[in-house]
């Protein structure tokens, strides 16, 4: 189940549970759109993959009440995550991979 990070991890905005602007990596690498388009250019530093939209996870349990699903059950996560690589690290990282799409990578 995604954690739904609560912020990205290079410009430390804010990423609420429902928030259009979040995207992740397959190891769920949490970045703002505004730092994957622009700064990362659709490379995660930590892994080489593509980001992608993250999904939005119901507010409640839609298909049936006693099945525990929704944000009430599983709520986002509260700890704040930051990058561990230097903007020299990314920048080296995003110049590499940026031209290669993300199923070639």
């Amino acid at each position: 189940m995604l954690e739904l990070r609560p912020n990205c991890e290079l410009c430390d905005v804010d990423l609420a549970p429902d928030a259009l602007n979040a995207r992740i990596c397959s190891y769920e690498c949490t970045y703002c759109a505004e730092c994957a388009d622009n700064v990362l250019q659709n490379v995660c530093p930590t892994c080489g993959g593509g980001l992608s939209a993250r999904p939005i996870r119901p507010k409640q349990a839609y298909h049936h009440p006693h099945i525990s699903l929704g944000l009430g059950f599983h709520p986002a996560g509260t700890d704040r995550k930051y990058t561990r690589w230097s903007r020299d690290q990314i920048a080296a990282m995003t110049a590499r991979l940026k031209d290669v799409p993300p199923q070639e990578r």
